[in-house]
């Protein structure tokens, strides 16, 4: 599956599969996983170390540059999705849930232009 159409499910499918083959499952336990993620945010996070606001975003749009964020995001994105599997945690009802709490605890008359956390609002 080398689609840019895939859905979440295929895409978790895909990396089950991977570590599958590779008999990686027995290293996937949920502590492991997460401290992947975290590890994968990290250098997804050291591209844009001591950059001003503008400066990152500027990477982001040199090409060289995007290649290697966009591998660190993908790293941090299959770790989150193998997690998700391995949890039983379906992303997409996940997502919806976590956005629908979001939209309760950050009303737009409250929060728009903001960043205060939603007891501060």
């Amino acid at each position: 599956m080398e689609s840019d159409k895939a859905t979440i499910q295929e895409l978790i499918l895909t990396i089950r599969s991977f570590a599958q083959d590779r008999d990686w499952e027995q290293f996937h336990a949920p502590k492991n996983l997460s401290m992947a993620l975290s590890a994968e945010a990290g250098e997804l996070m050291e591209h844009f170390l001591w950059c001003e606001t503008e400066q990152s975003h500027q990477l982001c749009e040199n090409s060289e540059k995007k290649t290697a964020i966009a591998d660190e995001l993908a790293d941090v994105l299959i770790y989150a999705l193998r997690f998700a599997d391995v949890a039983c945690i379906d992303p997409v009802v996940a997502i919806n849930e976590k956005i629908k709490r979001n939209k309760a605890r950050y009303p737009v008359e409250k929060a728009k232009g903001k960043s205060d956390k939603y007891n501060e609002l």
